[in-house]
Formats: structure tokens, C-alpha cells, sequence
């Protein structure tokens, strides 16, 4: 293992501000607003701040104040923060972002979570610091192997997870490869299945109005989704030359997935650290990379045939855009602490981190990892 630190040379905030600065924009029609995705005016608006007005310096020097380090682990680099508690006897907790997400979703949690819990925050091999993959095969499975890899290195026989998105799955993939070792795992943004059979005769009321509503994102917001999952290197070329595409193709889903109550996605989620999120992509040439993990992930017969149920406690997080019914994640899952929230979204460590720390304190400390 070896320090680490941001230091992105300043030819690549050259280069990113003259293509910024250089972007063909795309005509849009009258009067569709974000019907048909993100909006001519708006981006150019977003593209204008952040090629004149944020720093990407300050925020380079926010990830650098907490300790990093690089390793490699199958073959791949994998990054991470590393932040202890003053406590000695407190929790490992592994942070697991999700996409399009990156070490930069945890940032605002660090403070809230350090007196109880020593914090590994990975990159996600593919994603961010990581570096972009070098070969086919990165399975979530073999990313849980790998974390658990991890863990191991860093002298952490019993610890907990959080995931979100991505890391919701994750981690549960973790708790069934090493039960000895995860006292529990806590996540939000979980995508339950339902499988062949749904069993909505089985359902509540308000289960039966969660899983139309995933249907109804699956028809009209899933196609990111399919394009990552089956084309990723075409979708690549595009992300990686254009730094506004890749905005655009990041903002849309902070609008779509943030708390319904907020106009825009600066309203849910601060916009420097939106811009932060998508600079990571952008500075690392990582939008491919974590695209071609969705392709793996739908083309894995393993990730989609039935599991044995984790006997890991687990803790689920419901925010007001979240699909997770409860009926079909304890057919996978030993459900011990199911939290609704009235707000908050998808990105719960950005839009309301205080909520989502409090309610991690308080499984793990029904689990007696926290006193």
C-alpha cells in the first residue's frame, strides 16, 4: 500500500476548459423542457460555471485533506481513503459509493461518522482513482472479493458496510462471501427484484405502488441502463471526448433520482459537488470504465439466479425515490431495521447526509458495533 494524493497536472484543467469552452451544442425543441433529457440552456449554463467559476483546486485539496492510499488487488489498482477515529475501539465501516457516484458522495459524511467508525472508502475498481480496468471480468463478485481483499490488508477481521446504488449490491455480496467478517451491512438505494414471479397477491398496498413505480422507471428512465449494460465502449468514445456529454449524461440522472421536491439538481445536491463527482470522471477517463461494470453486471448469470438468504443483519434505508420493497428484499436478506424517509432521494449521502448517518449509527449500534 502506498500514500496518495490528487494532484491532476494543470494541462488536463487546460484541456478540460478549452473543450468546455469549444463544445458544438445540440439544438433543442421548443417548449420540451426535460422531457426528452437535459436542456440545451441549462447545460450551457452548468458547462459556464464550471469552466469559469468552480475550483477544481479547492476541491483537490477537500479530498486531500484526509488520508489516501493506492494498492493493487487482482490485478487492478484499487484507491482509497482511509480515515481513523480518535476512538481505537471503533467500527471499521467500508463506505461503498455507486454510479454515477465516486469517493466524492462520502465527503460530507466523514465528520458524521469518524467518532464511532474507522472509514475505508474505496474508488470502485473502474471508477474514479482507481483508473479505468484493463481487462473483461469485473463481476460485482469479484469486486466484493476484492474489497473483502482489502479489508483483510488493512487488519480489519470484523467491520460493516454501507452501500449505495451499486454498493447495495455489493455488499450484500460481501456479507454471504465472508459472514465471520461483516457484523452487519446497512444500504440505501436497494434494488429488490422481484423475479418471475412477483407475488403482488403477498404485497402491501404501498409495496404494490413501489413496484409499479420501478416499472414505470424501467419503461421511461431505464435507458442508461441497457446502454451501459450492453454497448458500453460506443458509449465510451462519446464520454470520453466530451466533457459537456458527460455532464449532461451525469446531470440527468441528479435530476431524475434526486428528491421530488427539488426543481433542478443544484436544489437536492450542492452544484460543486456535482461538478466534483463529474471532474473525477472527466480527470480519471473513468465514464467508460464504470460503464463497461453495468456490462458485466447484466451479463452475469450468477448476479441474477436465485441466492441463498444472507444470514448478515441488514439495515435498509428508504428515501423518497427508492424502489426497495421490503417483501422481496427479506427473501434475500436477514432484515433486522427498515427506515422510510419522507425526503432525500437516490444520492442520500449528498442530499441529506445527517439522515443517512444517523440512521447507520443507529443499526450498527442495535448490533452493538457502536456504544
Amino acid at each position: 500500500m502506498k500514500p496518495y494524493r490528487v494532484q491532476i497536472p494543470q494541462t488536463d484543467l487546460d484541456d478540460l476548459h478549452r473543450r468546455l469552452r469549444a463544445t458544438r451544442w445540440a439544438p433543442d425543441l421548443p417548449g420540451t423542457g426535460w422531457s426528452r433529457g437535459v436542456p440545451t440552456a441549462y447545460l450551457r449554463e452548468l458547462v459556464d460555471y464550471w469552466c469559469t467559476s468552480y475550483d477544481w483546486r479547492a476541491a483537490e485539496a477537500e479530498l486531500n485533506s484526509h488520508p489516501q492510499f493506492v494498492t493493487t488487488i487482482d490485478g487492478a489498482r484499487m484507491h482509497f481513503l482511509h480515515v481513523r477515529s480518535a476512538n481505537p475501539d471503533a467500527l471499521p465501516l467500508l463506505l461503498l459509493h455507486g454510479w454515477p457516484g465516486s469517493v466524492v458522495e462520502f465527503l460530507d459524511m466523514i465528520e458524521l461518522l469518524t467518532a464511532d467508525f474507522h472509514l475505508v472508502i474505496p474508488s470502485l475498481p473502474g471508477y474514479g482513482f482507481s483508473g479505468p480496468l484493463t481487462e473483461p471480468g469485473w463481476t460485482d463478485g469479484r469486486t466484493a472479493a476484492a474489497l473483502t481483499t482489502l479489508m483483510e490488508r488493512l487488519g480489519y477481521g470484523r467491520y460493516g458496510i454501507q452501500g449505495g446504488d451499486v454498493g447495495a449490491f455489493i455488499a450484500p455480496l460481501m456479507g454471504r462471501a465472508a459472514p465471520d467478517r461483516v457484523l452487519g451491512i446497512h444500504v440505501n438505494a436497494l434494488v429488490t427484484v422481484p423475479g418471475d414471479d412477483p407475488e403482488e397477491d403477498s404485497l402491501t398496498d404501498q409495496e404494490r405502488k413501489r413496484l409499479a413505480a420501478m416499472r414505470d422507471w424501467q419503461r421511461n428512465e431505464g435507458a442508461y441502463l441497457q446502454l451501459q449494460g450492453t454497448s458500453p465502449q460506443t458509449l465510451a468514445h462519446a464520454l470520453h471526448d466530451s466533457p459537456a456529454g458527460q455532464l449532461g449524461w451525469i446531470v440527468e440522472r441528479f435530476k431524475d433520482w434526486t428528491d421530488p421536491a427539488a426543481d433542478l439538481p443544484e436544489d437536492a445536491v450542492n452544484r460543486d459537488r456535482i461538478l466534483t463527482d463529474v471532474s473525477v470522471y472527466w480527470f480519471t477517463g473513468t465514464a467508460g470504465s464504470a460503464a463497461h461494470t453495468y456490462y458485466e453486471r447484466l451479463n452475469d448469470p450468477g448476479m441474477w439466479g436465485s441466492q441463498p438468504r444472507s444470514p448478515v443483519p441488514t439495515g435498509v434505508a428508504v428515501f423518497s425515490t427508492d424502489h426497495a420493497i421490503k417483501y422481496y428484499a427479506e427473501k434475500a436478506n436477514t432484515i433486522v431495521h427498515w427506515t422510510e424517509f419522507d425526503r432525500g432521494g437516490h444520492f442520500a449521502a449528498l442530499e441529506c447526509p445527517v439522515l443517512l448517518a444517523t440512521d447507520v449509527r443507529a443499526f450498527f449500534h442495535s448490533l452493538g458495533g457502536v456504544t
